[in-house]
């Protein structure tokens, strides 16, 4: 009993840093945001701060802008998941067979990964530029007419999407590889030899083999894509007309802009319990709960 005392006292020692990290970065933040959630409270006055009960909450669903901040997240989510994690299968695909260049093709896809979001965002907005950009002047090159892309309220968002995608499937990609090259190729051979075609054995084979990964790398993409901020700050200011606001970036202009904490921290819980109620459903969509128990 001693030594098993022994035992936990250690095991808490070595768990303690975590749960400090845990609970300063995490949790309190958390409590205080729920707290600040009932109340009016002003970053400039704080002092002056008075409860308010379910004021905050009611007025977030009434509120245009946060309520076209979660139709524009959906979309981005919709969206992103399959492009996204669709080339990074596609190019992780391309990389495992073997031929010459494929380190060079490796860390060329994954490039983008280790460029900040910052500078990704700076260096689109120079790309996507309507009148000297890049991206147009190549279409000029076939005859097709200048877009608007971030200027358009149509075409904003799909930007955003195509440059998320973009920056972020480099990562999976590398994940996608190191499932697939746990394959055995015993497995293909065999199949090779019943007769089975190049999609059959991508369908029947690699599918299947690849399904731990794949559901590790959708739920990390789900919840990932509704932390959407950095792009559109810096590309398009949740505008134009609000079709690239989202509820992250929504939230921290209220915040931190407006001083309107009270405010930001209803909005906060309410779409934080949004995402854990989407990844609940993705998890049981998936069948990521299915694997864990078996």
């Amino acid at each position: 009993m001693q030594v098993k005392g022994v035992k936990r006292q250690i095991g808490w020692l070595y768990v303690m840093p975590a749960l400090l990290i845990l609970s300063a970065f995490l949790i309190i933040p958390f409590l205080m945001s729920f707290d600040y959630s009932f109340t009016d409270y002003n970053i400039l006055t704080p002092w002056s701060k008075h409860f308010i009960g379910l004021t905050n909450y009611i007025n977030t669903f009434k509120d245009p802008v946060f309520l076209q901040s979660l139709k524009n997240i959906a979309q981005f989510v919709v969206f992103i998941m399959p492009i996204q994690v669709g080339t990074a299968l596609g190019l992780a695909l391309i990389i495992n067979k073997k031929r010459p260049g494929n380190t060079f093709f490796k860390i060329s896809f994954f490039a983008p990964q280790v460029i900040s979001l910052t500078v990704v965002s700076i260096l689109w907005l120079y790309i996507l530029n309507p009148d000297q950009g890049l991206l147009n002047g190549i279409l000029s090159i076939f005859h097709i007419k200048p877009q608007p892309f971030l200027t358009s309220p149509k075409q904003a968002m799909f930007a955003i999407i195509g440059v998320s995608a973009w920056q972020g499937a480099g990562y999976q990609m590398l994940i996608f590889l190191a499932g697939l090259q746990n394959i055995p190729n015993s497995l293909y051979e065999a199949a090779e030899l019943d007769g089975a075609n190049t999609w059959q054995r991508f369908l029947h084979i690699t599918l299947p083999m690849l399904k731990p990964t794949s559901i590790m790398i959708l739920t990390t993409t789900f919840i990932g894509a509704f932390n959407l901020m950095i792009q559109p700050m810096i590309m398009t200011q949740g505008g134009p007309q609000n079709a690239t606001m989202t509820p992250i970036y929504y939230i921290y202009r209220t915040g931190f802009t407006d001083r309107q904490l009270g405010y930001a921290s209803a909005m906060s819980v309410i779409y934080g319990i949004i995402i854990i109620i989407f990844t609940i459903v993705q998890r049981k969509i998936t069948g990521a709960g299915d694997d864990e128990n078996e």
